[in-house]
């Protein structure tokens, strides 16, 4: 278990999160460990088992478990090929890092100086490592229910909010090649509004070609709005230009 001591502020911290989450651990030490990347451990000589590489681990089995029986409950006429691809396209880096900004993990590491002038709190591989780490911890703390309710309750919102075939594919890079080819140019995209509180807020995403909106997009994280303002921009490319 991780190995250093709490302070106050830290707890409170820690407190913040949890709400943010959706758990509250009974052994905070669990949460703070899982928060805790390798480049602090070494810079703080703590002991080696106090990163959050082991939780990690751990969590991305217990995520690989929950997962699998909530896409089985929720699409019963998919066969294994299918629901194998759905996992593969909703459990991989650049989705536990959207929700690892989605709940603002990066805040709450824990890195070393050399992390922290590398921009480690943006770093997709940090991000979904550290939410890994998070869901096994709350394995550890209280087993494998409270994690599956947990990433039930994540990977739901996911899911209505995209349609599989969405998930699957990655309208931008296929826009890009698209608008590249027919506008020599490359699409541009712009925040134009978001709204709600803070760890629910929905963003909406403009996509302009040469100054000309093709298409807008809403989610709760830019990359999703940005998908779907993509996949709009893409219908009215392939009707135009067919």
């Amino acid at each position: 278990l991780w190995d250093g001591a709490m302070t106050r502020d830290e707890k409170k911290r820690l407190k913040a999160f949890e709400k943010k989450f959706g758990y509250s651990f009974k052994k905070k030490k669990r949460l703070q460990q899982a928060l805790t990347h390798k480049s602090h451990v070494n810079e703080q000589k703590m002991s080696a088992d106090s990163d959050n590489e082991r939780l990690e681990f751990l969590g991305d089995a217990v995520l690989e478990l929950a997962v699998s029986k909530l896409l089985m409950k929720r699409f019963p006429q998919y066969n294994e090929g299918e629901l194998s691809k759905l996992r593969a396209a909703i459990v991989n880096e650049r989705q536990l890092a959207d929700l690892a900004r989605e709940y603002e993990i990066g805040e709450y590491l824990l890195l070393g100086r050399g992390e922290e002038q590398t921009m480690g709190r943006e770093k997709p591989s940090l991000l979904a490592d550290a939410y890994e780490a998070v869901l096994g911890a709350i394995y550890l703390d209280r087993g494998f229910r409270k994690a599956e309710k947990v990433i039930s309750k994540h990977y739901s919102l996911l899911l209505e909010e995209s349609s599989p075939d969405s998930l699957y594919r990655d309208y931008k890079t296929e826009l890009q090649e698209r608008v590249q080819s027919i506008f020599r140019t490359i699409p541009q995209y712009r925040l134009a509004n978001e709204e709600g509180p803070g760890h629910r807020k929905v963003f909406e995403i403009d996509l302009l070609i040469e100054e000309k909106r093709y298409g807008m997009g809403r989610g709760y994280s830019k990359k999703e709005a940005e998908q779907k303002a993509a996949q709009e921009a893409l219908r009215k490319l392939k009707a135009a230009y067919p």
